[in-house]
């Protein structure tokens, strides 16, 4: 089946993933699939944004052949200009590239760059790969996987740990699960891109893992803007209190990165919020699939919520604060 038919008879994702997913699919490659060359020559990017930008600027530092594609072209323009092919399509990439990566901004857009119109299935095959380090819950993660293996080709869930100063560090941690010989064959591309690299087993794991980091993440976020804003209300200078959690049990990189622009209501973007809601509502789904409470992450979620309805989508997920500020403005005014 063509990538591009199979998109069109399944336009609504919650209904593609419920027809094509009533069982567990394994990670296990077809019989058509093949093993790639190692190291593969050529190396394809799909998705130069916030985190894809980095990410191929660092292995083309590194020497690699590479050939990349984002929706916008003029964001592909300094990677060409330093070296990078470019090609019109995630279909020519994945045509002309033994693996290719790609990072997309949320579940739908993965999905399209894989397997709709002119997507990378329909120029991948055997002795190819396929690597999605977008950050997607697990069924998406399953469907791509499921039409890339169908091509023959090897697919790996690879999604990362860290924002934008780590991808730029190449301080990347990646989550990997799906076909071990491909996780072989990529390793010395992704040491390129990270520090360390985890291997999780069959597709759906890798996923999951990064959700529940996530979940994490945002839910500290979320408190630590209200010890912010409660040292302020007290008459503590909350500059001091950056300092003492950051040599306290509980320190984080997170909140002496973090905490000094939020003070000054800054949040230069390094992990947009509306990303961070995204990732907190899929593992909220995912912890509702097996019957889990949890009512902290639950409780962050409608905080971020709040927040994108006040405009702050783009701004780093730091801005959650804000949400907190207006509800406490809200409350004094009543």
């Amino acid at each position: 089946m063509r990538c591009s038919t199979f998109c069109s008879h399944h336009l609504n994702l919650s209904a593609m993933i419920m027809k094509r997913f009533s069982a567990p699919i394994s990670s296990h490659v077809s019989p058509r699939a093949q093993a790639i060359t190692e190291p593969p020559a050529r190396v394809g990017f799909l998705g130069i944004g916030i985190m894809g930008s980095p990410m191929a600027h660092n292995l083309l530092k590194a020497g690699v052949d590479l050939t990349v594609w984002n929706r916008t072209k003029t964001k592909c323009d300094p990677l060409i200009s330093l070296g990078a092919k470019y090609k019109p399509s995630p279909e020519e990439v994945a045509a002309s590239c033994d693996v290719t990566f790609a990072m997309l901004a949320d579940p739908q857009s993965a999905v399209d760059v894989a397997c709709g119109k002119h997507g990378a299935a329909n120029g991948i095959g055997p002795g190819k790969g396929y690597v999605d380090v977008s950050t997607v819950d697990g069924d998406t993660s399953k469907l791509i996987s499921a039409q890339i293996n169908s091509t023959g080709a090897l697919f790996l869930e690879a999604p990362v740990s860290g924002s934008k100063k780590p991808a730029e560090d190449g301080q990347l941690i990646f989550l990997t699960a799906g076909d071990k010989a491909l996780y072989e064959t990529v390793g010395s591309l992704l040491d390129i891109m990270g520090k360390s690299k985890f291997y999780l087993g069959d597709v759906g794991n890798g996923a999951a893992m990064k959700l529940v980091v996530n979940m994490i993440m945002g839910s500290m976020m979320a408190s630590f803007s209200e010890g912010l804003l409660l040292c302020e209300k007290v008459g503590l200078d909350p500059d001091v209190l950056v300092k003492v959690v950051s040599q306290g049990a509980i320190n984080a990189p997170m909140y002496s990165t973090k905490g000094p622009s939020m003070i000054q209501s800054l949040y230069p973007t390094a992990f947009p919020l509306k990303h961070q809601q995204k990732d907190l509502r899929l593992a909220l789904g995912l912890a509702e699939s097996v019957s889990q409470s949890t009512p902290i992450a639950a409780a962050a979620n409608e905080l971020y919520k709040v927040a994108k309805s006040h405009g702050l989508s783009d701004q780093d997920f730091s801005a959650v604060i804000e949400a907190l500020k207006s509800k406490i403005q809200h409350s004094e005014n009543q």
